[in-house]
């Protein structure tokens, strides 16, 4: 039974459900920055997902890169799965800016600077709108409410 990592939860805001992912805002109002944790229990690398997965996951990767590099017209997208301190597997998808608070160097490591209420409600109403995209959607979406 999927379990979603303690600081997973503790560290990112649920926006909706992908068919096989949940996908999450991570707390740091620096960059727009969203995880995709595949909902498969007990899976810390992606070549421990059934190929079915491991394709549609890669999917969904791939739309929230190109939906949130849409909207927030970023420079350069960092995709990654690390997994050093969190095993439970989820990629991260940050939108990067030559101007933001850590180019060029990677976001980790940074001391994050945590939503306010006004500005969390406003990223996650951008959020639906990106993710919801233009009608080529190659699967369902659902809110979270």
């Amino acid at each position: 039974m999927f379990s979603l990592h303690p600081t997973l939860a503790q560290d990112s805001f649920l926006i909706g459900d992908f068919p096989l992912s949940q996908c999450r805002l991570i707390n740091d109002m620096q960059y727009p920055w969203v995880i995709l944790v595949p909902r498969v229990a007990g899976v810390s690398e992606l070549y421990e997902l059934s190929p079915a997965d491991q394709e549609q996951f890669l999917r969904e990767s791939s739309w929230v890169s190109r939906q949130l590099s849409r909207i927030f017209r970023a420079d350069k997208m960092n995709v990654a799965a690390l997994g050093n301190k969190v095993p439970q597997l989820h990629f991260h998808h940050i939108v990067r800016y030559q101007n933001d608070a850590s180019w060029p160097n990677p976001v980790w490591g940074q001391p994050a600077i945590p939503y306010t209420t006004d500005i969390l409600q406003r990223m996650r109403q951008t959020l639906m709108i990106a993710l919801r995209g233009q009608g080529d959607m190659p699967f369902d979406w659902k809110m979270d409410d």
